[in-house]
């Protein structure tokens, strides 16, 4: 079951990643699509390099995160810090979820669907990360 849960959570932060990079690739469409805002589209549109680098290191953080869960199901080598990366990545996934009203000021232009639709991914993956790792804590 450890291991199983650890594989969804590598496999949808792969999936959200390769989303991302979908954002940069495709542009002004995809970052509505996906509920970026429409300051984020505008941006995007108009060649500004900062959607592209945002979008790049959350692919990149996310990918970084299927990684350690991947470790932690002993299907790739030991990462360092692996239980200490685990918590924390599940800790950050369930907190995006659950306190996304805080964040929402910040972000103005993002639409109500991402913010509910993005909030339960989080939730999910976090607890994937979080009992998959937890369930595994004699072997890590």
């Amino acid at each position: 079951m450890a291991n199983l849960l650890l594989l969804i959570a590598a496999g949808a932060s792969t999936v959200a990643a390769l989303l991302h990079l979908a954002c940069i690739v495709l542009g002004e469409r995809w970052y509505l699509f996906m509920g970026a805002g429409s300051h984020m589209a505008a941006l995007a549109k108009a060649g500004h390099p900062y959607p592209s680098l945002v979008t790049l290191a959350i692919s990149l953080i996310l990918l970084i995160w299927a990684c350690y869960a991947l470790s932690a199901a002993g299907l790739i080598r030991t990462l360092p810090l692996r239980k200490t990366a685990l918590i924390l990545i599940s800790l950050l996934l369930i907190a995006r979820g659950l306190l996304f009203p805080l964040l929402m000021p910040f972000f103005p232009g993002n639409s109500m669907t991402f913010w509910y639709l993005s909030s339960a991914i989080c939730l999910l993956l976090g607890s994937c990360f979080a009992i998959g790792g937890w369930l595994k804590r004699h072997q890590l």
